[in-house]
């Protein structure tokens, strides 16, 4: 991909991140697992805490992958080869962690994808607040995911061929 092509990725990728970052501060913020459980049944509070802890480490996974863009952007020699590792862990880390949460408290139904509905499926129904945080990051790593579709797979099998270089 030509330097041009990929800064501009980095840019529009790091602007995307920084609006899931601010919706998703915000959330864990102004919420406890106290705000969202309504009923004391053993299962809501494990779905509540499986929730927030994936909530939690997507924040997490997010910032740091702000944080690599924003060195990409501002070291005076644009770095390529940094750029690009940036980009497979933004798509790797983030984007990956958004799509299959660890504990599995929504994922993505692809049936639905297409057909202008949502196609976030919880597992419960949730409390709105941890709805609406979920649907409001939604469409920014789907944006991301069609960004980075790329560095999916081509980008370590192009590092395959260059065996001088490590992969990751």
């Amino acid at each position: 991909m030509p330097a041009d092509n990929l800064q501009k990725l980095c840019s529009e990728s790091r602007d995307k991140l920084k609006s899931a970052i601010s919706i998703m501060e915000t959330f864990l913020n102004e919420h406890a697992l106290s705000q969202l459980v309504t009923d004391e049944e053993e299962e809501t509070v494990h779905f509540y805490k499986g929730f927030l802890s994936d909530v939690r480490h997507l924040l997490v996974f997010s910032e740091v992958s702000y944080e690599k863009l924003g060195v990409v952007q501002r070291r005076p020699r644009f770095d390529i080869d940094f750029a690009e590792k940036a980009l497979y862990h933004l798509y790797h880390r983030c984007v990956n962690n958004f799509f299959y949460p660890k504990n599995e408290s929504y994922s993505e139904d692809g049936r639905y994808a297409y057909t202008g509905q949502d196609a976030i499926r919880f597992r419960m129904t949730p409390v709105r607040p941890a709805r609406d945080v979920i649907m409001n990051i939604t469409r920014i790593y789907e944006e991301l995911r069609e960004d980075l579709a790329y560095y999916e797979s081509d980008y370590l099998m192009g590092r395959r061929l260059q065996p001088e270089k490590s992969l990751v």
